[in-house]
């Protein structure tokens, strides 16, 4: 009588092989992703610091205000209200939100050019 897990009886295992192409792609897409969400938390984080009326000469507030004209995208004046707050929000929130949909693109289009073919390669090994 054979068991199942009978040691006498070579066993397969399957193994997913991971090309270094797929492993610099998640490398990559994974920067992007990482840098994309840093500028759109810098851009909410300037957000809340005007609804909160930060004062404009602490530290904190004047190196968050640089970074988030940096990262603004050209936006800081494209919607023009009369109040600060809701200006900020309309011009920040969408430099934002411009941010998050540019990293899925980007990630996108990364992931389509270095993985043309099938994204996991799966085989069998016999264990001995």
């Amino acid at each position: 009588m054979t068991y199942i897990n009978d040691p006498r009886e070579p066993q397969e295992e399957i193994v997913e092989q991971t090309p270094a192409r797929i492993r610099v792609v998640r490398v990559v897409n994974a920067l992007v992703h990482a840098v994309c969400w840093v500028f759109a938390l810098v851009l909410i984080v300037h957000i809340l610091l005007v609804f909160g009326e930060a004062n404009p000469g602490n530290g904190f507030a004047q190196l968050i205000d640089g970074w988030s004209r940096g990262v603004s995208l050209g936006l800081r004046n494209l919607f023009t209200p009369d109040g600060v707050k809701l200006r900020t929000l309309l011009n920040d929130g969408l430099a934002a939100l411009l941010w998050l949909i540019i990293g899925g693109v980007v990630t996108d289009l990364v992931t389509r050019i270095g993985l043309p073919g099938p994204k996991r390669v799966w085989y069998r090994r016999t264990l001995s």
